[in-house]
């Protein structure tokens, strides 16, 4: 029994606060009640005999404080009340049985009470104490998840940051490569036939050959139509930003442009003009419409495109439908980077994005926002 008390104590005086912070973060189901009830005990009994042996002259209530306290951390305020009547009982029986004797009957009754309330008001301290100190590891664990939480939610923002930034790159890359090829395959084709157009001219008139009007208005053709290309190319190049009321004119260039380039039926549908309050909605829906295109010319197939503006519900629908062989199962699951910064995109301007698959085939790309007079 004295091994287990100065264990008991030695823990108590070696690690005060990591002791009460671990009997106080314990779950209550797991705390060790019997084993605590029985240090109270016993300290009760072992201070008990002490008092008895020590003659009623000498007070030793002091020391009862000790099972007090212990049972209120440990067990609990009532266990902390129970032991203290406990205490007085056994104190005031120690000091009748070694032979105390008052004038006054009542006398010892009235020390009893007393001592009792003395006890309760340090049970009413701990235990607000005890209570403080919850709350205060409470609200330390509580913003412990929140560091953790806030610091998961960064290093995700980081690394989705990081693939945007490559995919940034990559866009760059393709944009580089498209730019190139539509040079070479379109501008440069005009170009070089105009030259050769017009080097039949000089030979015809080095050899003193009657030139045709069916010749010139050849060399006129190609020029008009690498006019027509470079300015194609130069929309697709300074169609940063759109302005807020001008996303249908834009849309509509779009599906022309895209059927003069590729010969492939493009149209755009909407139901009137449609504004908005700033640039950072239109630019966002154009890219997202213009990446869409590109996606079914690239992939698809088709052989007709529709982009169809609307706006119903309060709320502003933009799609891209298209009739070509459609998307694999497998690309919703892992998209590819032109769908990624659609997403993206989309998720800028609190935009709704989803790709569907028609029974009969093709492609459907939706992006859908809310649209209301008071939130355009």
């Amino acid at each position: 029994m004295p091994k287990l008390l100065q264990y008991a104590l030695g823990k108590l005086r070696d690690k005060p606060l990591a002791w009460l912070s671990a009997i106080l973060t314990r779950p209550e189901q797991q705390r060790p009640g019997w084993f605590w009830s029985f240090i109270v005990m016993a300290l009760v009994l072992i201070i008990g005999a002490l008092d008895y042996f020590a003659g009623y002259e000498a007070s030793v209530l002091v020391f009862y404080l000790l099972p007090v306290a212990i049972a209120v951390v440990t067990i609990g305020w009532a266990a902390g009340v129970a032991t203290a009547v406990i205490s007085v009982v056994i104190s005031l029986g120690g000091d009748i049985a070694a032979g105390a004797h008052f004038k006054d009957p009542l006398t010892p009754w009235w020390n009893a009470l007393i001592v009792l309330i003395t006890y309760l008001v340090v049970i009413w301290l701990l235990t607000a104490l005890i209570s403080m100190y919850s709350r205060v590891l409470k609200m330390h664990s509580e913003l412990e998840d929140r560091v953790r939480e806030r610091t998961a939610a960064l290093t995700l923002e980081i690394a989705e940051r990081e693939r945007l930034e490559k995919a940034v790159l990559e866009i760059a890359r393709r944009e580089r490569s498209s730019i190139g090829q539509d040079l070479h395959d379109g501008l440069g084709q005009y170009l070089t036939g105009t030259a050769i157009a017009l080097q039949m001219l000089v030979e015809k008139m080095e050899a003193n050959q009657a030139v045709q009007a069916a010749d010139v208005r050849k060399v006129i053709v190609f020029i008009e139509r690498a006019i027509e290309q470079s300015r194609d190319l130069a929309k697709g190049l300074l169609q940063a930003e759109i302005e807020p009321n001008g996303l249908t004119v834009a849309l509509g260039e779009l599906a022309a442009s895209t059927e003069r380039q590729f010969n492939v039926p493009c149209v755009f549908r909407s139901q009137n003009e449609i504004s908005f309050r700033d640039d950072a909605a239109p630019t966002q829906l154009y890219h997202i419409a213009q990446e869409a295109v590109r996606n079914a010319l690239r992939h698809g197939h088709p052989g007709r495109i529709e982009i169809v503006l609307s706006v119903e519900n309060d709320q502003l629908t933009l799609a891209v439908n298209d009739d070509g062989v459609g998307m694999p199962s497998t690309a919703q699951r892992g998209p590819g980077l032109g769908l990624r910064i659609m997403a993206h995109r989309a998720m800028i301007i609190g935009a709704e994005f989803t790709i569907e698959t028609p029974p009969g085939g093709g492609t459907i790309v939706l992006c859908r926002r809310p649209f209301s007079p008071s939130s355009k």
